[in-house]
């Protein structure tokens, strides 16, 4: 089963349908001991950074994801939960996140639109069993004002283009982000989704 952690900020109601729509059983996690429990986790978010890893430290989550992580079971950060991942954010003020992954959300900055929003194509870097069946050219779904600076180009899996090169998916062990919605991408996002459940379950759905 797969926890989806519920801190107050997350979009639940689209990802756990898309994981019922994939056939795999999750619950939604908002207490530290319930963690232990699981095969996966998935760390959702929409919001600011601070509120986000307030709220985190605030139910007392922060150590027991550590914990969870140490198990070397798969965690998967969406959109901001992606961002969370990473050691810092500029977003209203510097704020410390989980530190799995090297690197810091900055805003876009320059003559477009801000929030980067819609469909757009990713650009895969590398091989990995989470992105079975997904190519360059496959469309995904973005909604942000905050973009993840990589410290380490090895946990960059792929990018998309938005005026600039943009961090899309990252990975390093057993932690993984999607800065895009896989729950509201269409077939491209729910080949990642179940890629990722497989990965928890260890067998094919």
């Amino acid at each position: 089963m797969i926890g989806i952690i519920d801190y107050g900020m997350g979009n639940l109601y689209s990802l756990s349908k898309a994981l019922e729509r994939l056939g795999y059983s999750y619950e939604f996690a908002s207490r530290p001991e319930q963690l232990p429990d699981y095969s996966g986790l998935i760390l959702p978010g929409v919001g600011a950074f601070g509120d986000a890893i307030a709220n985190i430290r605030e139910l007392g989550l922060e150590k027991a994801i550590h914990d969870y992580a140490a198990t070397g079971r798969p965690i998967l950060g969406i959109c901001l939960g992606m961002q969370l991942l990473f050691g810092k954010s500029e977003e209203y003020g510097e704020h410390i996140g989980l530190g799995f992954l090297n690197g810091e959300a900055v805003r876009f900055r320059g003559d477009y639109k801000v929030p980067h929003m819609g469909w757009n194509e990713l650009h895969m870097k590398k091989e990995h069993p989470l992105l079975e069946g997904i190519q360059t050219g496959d469309y995904v779904y973005f909604v942000h004002s905050y973009h993840v600076r990589v410290g380490n180009p090895d946990e960059l899996l792929a990018t998309t283009d938005y005026h600039q090169d943009v961090t899309a998916i990252v990975g390093r062990n057993n932690v993984f982000g999607m800065q895009f919605h896989p729950e509201k991408s269409g077939d491209a996002g729910m080949r990642l989704l179940n890629n990722f459940a497989v990965l928890c379950e260890g067998v094919l759905a």
